[in-house]
């Protein structure tokens, strides 16, 4: 077994079920290297929230966390649900998110 099986999906591929907890799934109308592109985004958000933290710096924090935010609604996973969502409505608001994400780059 791979350490990092991949999650199971509800039937209706709303929600994915990690430790038996559900999360909302990513986007899947997301093209595969926008989505690998918000997940770095996101990866990075996280990191500098943790140096953040360590550093005692709330002004970075919140930037941070903003950076957070603006990744997981991009991908989906926040937000207006995606399946409540328009083809049009998708592809902006990923295309929003990650405009604001490469402007916002540090």
């Amino acid at each position: 077994m791979s350490p990092n099986p991949r999650p199971e999906h509800t039937p209706d591929g709303h929600f994915v079920l990690i430790k038996g907890r559900k999360w909302r799934a990513t986007d899947p109308m997301l093209p595969d290297e926008v989505a690998a592109r918000l997940r770095s985004h996101l990866m990075a958000a996280r990191r500098a929230v943790r140096s953040a933290l360590a550093d005692g710096d709330e002004t970075a924090e919140r930037a941070a966390r903003d950076r957070v935010q603006h990744a997981k609604v991009a991908l989906g996973e926040r937000g207006t649900p995606w399946w409540e969502q328009s083809e049009a409505q998708r592809r902006r608001r990923w295309e929003d998110g990650l405009s604001a994400l490469d402007a916002a780059r540090p």
